[in-house]
């Protein structure tokens, strides 16, 4: 093929790019963006469905003890009691991380958890001892042994169990206050 040929041939071929280009510009101008607009991803308004606390308690075992009265009804429970032998492990009910390890005298041995989105706080207490290695601002999976059944605090030392609570925490995300959630039907736990 001549020289020339193959010049003109060329001159061609960029002409009709660069035309499909200023096309494809102006229709791109042209036309309303069509696409949702992107957001920030909305926190959960509800905790997800929760893991049993307690290793091999069913959900059938499950007392709804979340309105019984304490301290001769001076307060609410607002949590619930999950019964089990001594030295039974308590798991991660989610993904999340550890904000605090507290020892107090209503709870005795505690853990404050986390959930993935800062918008729950998981409170397992009357623990007779932490999981080895457990520690303050680890990251845990769902599942994981955070500790193991007991009676510390002010728990009847004849009635080995796990106080397990749930709140939505509020703008200040402080681990140790929030609006109280009912945690039974999160974990399964069924009205008679």
């Amino acid at each position: 093929m001549p020289e020339s040929l193959q010049r003109g041939r060329w001159k061609g071929l960029v002409a009709t790019a660069l035309l499909c280009l200023f096309w494809a510009a102006g229709a791109q101008a042209a036309s309303p963006n069509t696409a949702p607009p992107v957001t920030a991803a909305k926190a959960p308004t509800e905790p997800p469905t929760l893991l049993l606390p307690v290793q091999g308690v069913a959900a059938s075992d499950l007392r709804n003890t979340f309105d019984d009265g304490r301290d001769g009804d001076k307060r609410g429970h607002e949590a619930i009691d999950i019964m089990a032998a001594r030295g039974t492990p308590v798991l991660a009910v989610d993904d999340g991380r550890i904000t605090k390890l507290f020892l107090s005298e209503p709870g005795g041995i505690t853990v404050y958890q986390l959930d993935p989105s800062g918008q729950f706080a998981y409170y397992y207490a009357h623990l007779e001892r932490y999981a080895d290695g457990l520690t303050e601002g680890q990251t845990v999976r769902r599942g994981a042994v955070l500790g193991y059944v007991g009676t510390s605090g002010n728990a009847s030392p004849d009635a080995p169990h796990l106080h397990f609570a749930l709140f939505r925490l509020g703008p200040e995300k402080q681990w140790w206050k929030g609006e109280p959630i009912n945690p039974f039907e999160f974990l399964g736990g069924r009205q008679p």
